[in-house]
């Protein structure tokens, strides 16, 4: 799992082939992911002399990911970052790098990460805290990336102060009311809300949201999302929030595999779960009493169609999110196969030169430039509150059915 930070505050492997009219043959699909065969070399030897938390592989740079960028505007953000924990994930997502931001104050609660999140963002400005931070007048937007327990109640504070607000995922932490509260929030103050779900940005999302909107597929019949994060030893983690977590209580890396496609929700759901033989999953190691190490859902979609999204913590094997989707009129397995003939263009978006493409599958860098850009182009931000709880919340209510042996349930609805 995508390991944020400590807190109170601050804290697939498919064989391409050819699309009909934009090919992804293997070696375009690896270098729209931000690699070269040269890259693909270079990251195996890298990570064989440092071992990197699943996900963090950042993606070498491409000269294809600046191609073309244009700015919308002149005008700077002015940014607070906050959490610089296990994963140094404040600044992982290249805010520091962005023509248009400029970045006001850091803060983490532990002295010493916080003067090293401020070195490494340029940032001169620092707090104790986020409620600190977000005091501060001068920043017009806050990334918060602490632990997951705090990211809705520290969001809800920093929209009452006038903030704009992107956080890591999920947006709330097994709380129906935390949605309820954070939704109330965001729309009360009028403020951009972005949850930076990296599946969002994985070049095969991409490439199956933009022939989405295309029509290429028609409606989803099924789709499928898998998150994979074999644990064997808990990953520090502020308070020990990640020991035994409920896997559906982090499901939209999976869950991205049919909302960030085509923005709808998930109506009800049956979940099982499995589980784990590994000792600090068992429900008696856990704060949370959860017995399941693997959990499986299975989701009727607003559109009517079926989905299955699985998160893992007890599989080894290959890790990390991989997915696919069935529709009416085409599908999509790491190559488009459907009656559409005429296909758009599938290729991310162009970034700022200084900006990289990151970890996750090379989409960090996207994220936070869709975050910015949103904001100086005052429109709703990709993955919005709406989509943001509809991803979060599922996967709360598919923890329910786990516990109710698979009882079908009704998943609230979050829209704009």
């Amino acid at each position: 799992m995508k390991p944020t930070n400590l807190q109170t505050s601050p804290n697939g492997k498919n064989p391409t082939h050819q699309l009909p009219a934009n090919p992804i043959t293997r070696r375009s699909f690896v270098q729209a992911m931000g690699f070269g065969s040269a890259g693909l070399a270079l990251a195996a030897r890298s990570q064989a002399a440092e071992k990197v938390i699943q996900g963090f592989e950042k993606a070498p740079v491409s000269a294809d990911s600046s191609k073309d960028w244009k700015p919308v505007s002149d005008r700077k953000v002015r940014v607070g970052l906050v959490g610089y924990g296990v994963c140094k994930f404040a600044s992982a997502f290249s805010f520091q790098d962005h023509p248009n931001v400029e970045i006001v104050a850091v803060s983490d609660l532990v002295p010493d990460r916080c003067a090293e999140l401020a070195k490494v963002t340029r940032c001169t400005k620092t707090y104790p805290s986020c409620e600190e931070l977000i005091k501060d007048d001068r920043i017009e937007a806050v990334f918060i990336a602490t632990d997951a327990p705090s990211h809705a109640r520290l969001a809800v504070e920093a929209l009452k102060r006038g903030k704009h607000v992107a956080s890591a995922v999920p947006a709330v932490f097994g709380s129906l009311d935390d949605a309820e509260d954070l939704f109330k929030a965001v729309k009360a103050s009028g403020r951009k809300y972005m949850m930076f779900e990296t599946s969002y940005y994985h070049a095969e999302v991409h490439a199956m949201r933009q022939i989405y909107r295309a029509g290429g597929f028609g409606k989803l019949v099924y789709s499928e999302g898998e998150y994979y994060h074999y644990m064997s030893e808990p990953i520090d983690s502020y308070k020990g929030w990640r020991i035994g977590l409920p896997p559906q209580w982090y499901p939209t890396h999976s869950n991205a595999y049919y909302m960030g496609v085509t923005g709808g929700s998930f109506t009800e759901v049956s979940c099982m779960g499995m589980p784990s033989k590994i000792e600090h999953l068992l429900p008696a190691k856990n704060l949370y009493k959860n017995p399941f190490g693997t959990e499986i859902a299975m989701f009727r979609t607003s559109e009517g169609g079926m989905s299955r999204m699985a998160v893992s913590w007890d599989s080894p094997g290959y890790g990390g999110e991989v997915g696919r989707v069935r529709g009416q009129k085409g599908s999509f397995y790491g190559k488009y196969d459907g009656l559409e003939n005429n296909l758009p263009d599938i290729n991310r978006p162009p970034l700022p030169p200084s900006v990289q493409p990151g970890g996750h599958g090379g989409s960090h860098g996207y994220l936070m430039h869709e975050f910015v850009t949103a904001i100086l182009q005052d429109r709703t931000p990709l993955v919005d509150i709406a989509q943001s709880l509809n991803m979060t919340v599922a996967g709360i209510v598919a923890h329910k059915s786990a516990m109710k042996d698979g009882e079908l349930l009704k998943i609230p609805q979050f829209q704009l």
